[in-house]
């Protein structure tokens, strides 16, 4: 059973910092050097998003790492062949994100078997439903050691909050606004929905994700949960030419003096 979200989590309760790369982006193999450079410059979770060419929950700047990374010739098969060495050198919780027709095309079940071979951690499958979750893919999950992560918004009823905190591990991914990732939110707004979950003392921890960018947005949300995630303001320092260098620069601009909860 791999449990390093949750020994993260034990060690260490706020100021989580969660960042989104894009599998196969900006080059085809700089997956594993984008990945390294984060844990280098204080990431404490990568979540590793799998191209796809429609992604639901998406924004622009990811769409188009995805679309770059499709034409770079990154698919699931690659990636795990990118991942088989990971943990020589990648020291810190992996999650993937990705869609459920491309998982289900590679086959659900070697998926989770991959991962658990190559030490990812766990998942974020936007749109598998609670239903389809605890009737065909839960056990599946658990037997090869992974967590699941579900993602909550500020639509999300009181009961079906409780209802996705039951059903997830690692932690639960709070969506700061309806919209896709990369949109501007309201910082008072993201405050009241997040300190709306703390009330409900969920067995898991919140990490708040979408929209946050910056030093701002980041203390913001850890103000009211255990952490943030970073998604596509990162992609959009990434540019490629020295990627330890704008990894450390970003990071920097996010990370620097931070105070404790």
């Amino acid at each position: 059973m791999m449990l390093r979200l949750k020994e993260l989590f034990t060690r260490k309760s706020s100021g989580i910092l969660n960042v989104y790369c894009t599998a196969g982006y900006p080059k085809l193999d700089d997956t594993l050097e984008v990945m390294r450079a984060l844990q280098d410059n204080g990431a404490d979770i990568i979540e590793l998003g799998i191209p796809y060419s429609d992604p639901l929950a998406d924004g622009p700047v990811i769409q188009q790492s995805s679309m770059k990374a499709l034409q770079n010739g990154m698919s699931i098969p690659v990636l795990f062949t990118q991942l088989a060495r990971m943990r020589e050198t990648i020291r810190i919780p992996v999650v993937l994100m990705g869609y459920l027709n491309p998982i289900l095309r590679y086959g659900f079940e070697a998926f989770c078997r991959k991962c658990r071979e190559c030490g990812v951690d766990g998942m974020i499958v936007p749109d598998i439903p609670p239903f389809e979750y605890e009737k065909q893919y839960q056990n599946i999950i658990k037997q090869y050691g992974l967590d699941f992560i579900f993602l909550v918004t500020p639509e999300t009823s009181g009961e079906r909050v409780l209802r996705f905190d039951e059903l997830s591990s690692g932690f639960l991914y709070a969506v700061s606004s309806s919209a896709v990732t990369g949109s501007a939110n309201d910082p008072a707004k993201v405050k009241t929905f997040l300190q709306s979950l703390q009330a409900m003392k969920l067995r898991n921890p919140v990490l708040a994700g979408f929209g946050i960018h910056d030093r701002e947005s980041f203390l913001n949300a850890c103000s009211a949960a255990n952490g943030a995630i970073i998604g596509s303001a990162y992609i959009k320092a990434l540019k490629g030419q020295d990627i330890q260098a704008e990894t450390r620069s970003f990071l920097r601009s996010v990370l620097q003096d931070q105070p404790e909860f």
